[in-house]
């Protein structure tokens, strides 16, 4: 008996599949056609892509492009640049620090180029000068915090120890009794460790007359 219901079932299970096959067999051109249709669009978007980027690079203007290095009488007022030459021909000098850009003012056709520094100084630059369009980039390096004064001697920062603070022997500024800032009657001006004038080092034109 139990022989005879499986014979029963297996063979049920056959007519089952057989009748599914045949009702699914018409469709069968549906996924052919889909995975054709796939294809063929994927190669059409392609080849529309390579061509929009072929046409964007053959109608761009170079001078606006960010990254663009050239001499600045190429450029456009108002345009955004670092990487400043000071000399032709001698190398990037001015706004290179992190996040910082130059603006250039006036029409850079002439043979001096206006230029608005980052600390809103403006300059008179060669407009043979190249420099590069575009900002720096790292804007926010400027907010970092170091966590402990270990972190800035991984950076190779040596600590600064101010000459008023030191003994004679170590620094013109030092010694004196408490917060001595002066030596002698009237003083005496900034000088670095070796006796050298910091503020500007030592006059060497012509004496201003006295009224």
């Amino acid at each position: 008996m139990a022989l005879w219901r499986a014979r029963a079932a297996s063979s049920a299970f056959s007519r089952i599949s057989n009748l599914n096959f045949n009702v699914l067999k018409p469709f069968s051109f549906l996924n052919n056609a889909s995975r054709s249709f796939s294809s063929d669009s994927a190669k059409a978007y392609s080849r529309g892509a390579h061509e929009s980027m072929m046409n964007q690079m053959m109608f761009s203007d170079i001078n606006a492009q960010i990254g663009s290095c050239m001499p600045l009488n190429m450029m456009r007022i108002g345009t955004i640049i670092h990487n400043i030459e000071m000399k032709p021909g001698e190398g990037g000098k001015l706004v290179r620090s992190a996040g910082t850009c130059a603006k250039i003012l006036k029409d850079p056709s002439q043979r001096y180029v206006l230029i608005e520094l980052p600390s809103k100084e403006k300059k008179l630059i060669d407009s043979r000068c190249r420099a590069t369009i575009g900002r720096v980039s790292n804007p926010t390096h400027r907010d970092r915090e170091l966590r402990k004064a270990g972190q800035s001697r991984w950076l190779g920062r040596r600590p600064v120890v101010r000459g008023v603070a030191m003994n004679p022997v170590d620094h013109p500024h030092g010694g004196g009794e408490g917060k001595s800032k002066s030596s002698g009657k009237y003083g005496r001006v900034s000088v670095s460790p070796w006796g050298k004038p910091t503020k500007g080092g030592y006059k060497t034109g012509p004496l201003k007359r006295r009224k």
